[in-house]
């Protein structure tokens, strides 16, 4: 249980910490920064706003109101299915990649400073095995966490 905790807590420290940073260099939150990551990575710049939800670990109420803070911001767009209206995507603006080409060097130090710097390359290797076992924990992650 001990293991379980101090996960939790490491991983809700960092992402506060990496947040407010993003937040005071750039006006994005980790959550923002995130959405606008998945959307660059998504083919054509655009996702089911269902699926982003999935990706983000957001209710669709939760990702609804994201999305409606970078739809007033001009970096994501809302469209709609052609072939079922039911369905609506958000669209990565040029602002939004603009932006997110302009945090992602801020995201990476971040990631650095409140993350990597505290393990040495081995350390990092065994941990991303350990954690790869976890339910989901390999789902859409790519090599490069900056974009």
């Amino acid at each position: 249980m001990n293991a379980w905790v101090r996960l939790l807590r490491g991983h809700a420290s960092a992402t506060r910490a990496l947040s407010a940073q993003l937040v005071a260099e750039h006006g994005l939150t980790i959550n923002d920064y995130e959405a606008l990551l998945h959307l660059a990575r998504a083919d054509e710049g655009r996702m089911r706003r269902v699926d982003l939800a999935e990706r983000l670990i957001l209710t669709p109420s939760g990702v609804t109101r994201l999305l409606d803070g970078l739809e007033q911001a001009g970096w994501v767009e809302r469209a709609s299915c052609s072939s079922d209206r039911r369905v609506t995507y958000a669209v990565l603006t040029d602002a939004g990649r603009a932006k997110l080409q302009e945090a992602s060097d801020s995201h990476l130090t971040g990631v650095r400073t409140f993350f990597e710097e505290r393990f040495s390359s081995e350390e990092i290797d065994q941990l991303a095995g350990l954690l790869g076992r976890l339910p989901g924990a390999a789902d859409s992650v790519g090599e490069d966490c900056a974009g």
